[in-house]
């Protein structure tokens, strides 16, 4: 995400700084941006059609699809108060 960020800034402030100038921006024009947006569209495409078209498992009770373990592990219990004697 720090990446993107980054990029996203490199980008303002190259555009804050032709504005300054009053130089037009060397960006490509729309339609090679909306082919780069196809690209990164199409290849969610395969994955997602081998998904649609692998067998899925049969689904025993909804405790398999709904309840994962915790990703931290199994948490801590609270102690249970000692009897005195």
């Amino acid at each position: 995400m720090k990446i993107y960020l980054l990029s996203l800034g490199a980008g303002l402030l190259a555009g804050i700084l032709y504005g300054v100038l009053n130089v037009r921006s060397p960006a490509p024009p729309v339609v090679a941006l909306v082919g780069l947006l196809g690209i990164l569209l199409g290849e969610q495409v395969p994955p997602l059609v081998r998904q649609w078209l692998a067998p899925k498992p049969e689904q025993v009770s909804w405790l398999q699809e709904q309840v994962k373990p915790h990703c931290f592990g199994e948490l801590p219990c609270a102690a249970k108060p000692q009897e005195k004697e």
